[in-house]
């Protein structure tokens, strides 16, 4: 049985850190893609950012891109999501979200190239 399971969310002050984790286990994803989405109440699921393989390879949202760093352990099958400079706007629920395929760029961005989902681990971030 595969498993995501994200940790590290909480509440945060504007211009504050936190630092995702989302642990996989059942599945080695070394050679895939992991990423992560984040839903605010009322609105659609949205992407924020995606590592393939080795972390070579990243892609951010623009809304993530200069404050947030996705990053991965394949020993550990293991993805971070490191959020800087936090804005009342990042409020929301953050789901990781995996898949064995190696995704093409015009695939990375969309919900459904992935597999697995975590749980989803809730950051609020006040003003």
């Amino acid at each position: 049985q595969v498993q995501l399971v994200g940790s590290g969310g909480g509440a945060v002050q504007a211009g504050g850190s936190l630092r995702l984790s989302c642990a996989a286990s059942g599945r080695t994803f070394s050679s895939g893609s992991m990423a992560w989405f984040r839903q605010a109440p009322e609105k659609a699921r949205e992407f924020v950012a995606a590592v393939r393989g080795n972390g070579a390879l990243t892609v951010y949202a623009d809304s993530a891109k200069g404050r947030f760093t996705i990053s991965r352990d394949n020993a550990k099958n293991t993805v971070f999501l490191q959020m800087n400079s936090l804005k009342p706007e990042d409020t929301a629920v953050y789901y990781c979200a995996a898949t064995t395929r190696s995704l093409i760029l015009s695939s990375t961005r969309s919900p459904g190239s992935y597999d697995y989902w975590g749980q989803g681990t809730r950051v609020a971030v006040s003003s």
